[in-house]
């Protein structure tokens, strides 16, 4: 699929809301097992196609927001999903932009999180 980056919804950080975010992590898992987003629902872009199933357990009457690290792999996933019939935002700057917004990272593991 052919997508000018121009033409999928995008917001920044600072512009994400502070209650009743819906956002995808579309990182693969040892990014996601290093740090993430509180809350986030996680499926890795490749395995996108075949876990829309999860995404319809989501709540259907707001945008769900995708990140990935810096921004590139969520607006593919943006794409795609709004050419599937979502309702898709690409986080710009990805997860790298939340932790300097100083955003909460939660981990998977012992020691602190950290956006790989």
């Amino acid at each position: 699929m052919n997508v000018h980056p121009g033409d999928i919804p995008t917001a920044s950080v600072s512009e994400l809301p502070a209650d009743g975010l819906v956002l995808l992590d579309v990182r693969e898992q040892d990014e996601w097992d290093a740090g993430h987003a509180p809350g986030a629902v996680h499926i890795p872009l490749g395995e996108l196609p075949a876990r829309t199933d999860e995404l319809a357990q989501l709540p259907d009457d707001q945008p769900l927001y995708v990140v990935c690290r810096t921004g590139g792999r969520s607006a593919r996933a943006a794409a795609w999903l709004n050419a599937s019939g979502w309702d898709a935002i690409n986080v710009a700057g990805g997860m790298k932009s939340w932790e300097a917004e100083g955003r909460p990272v939660v981990g998977e593991h012992d020691g602190p999180p950290q956006v790989l």
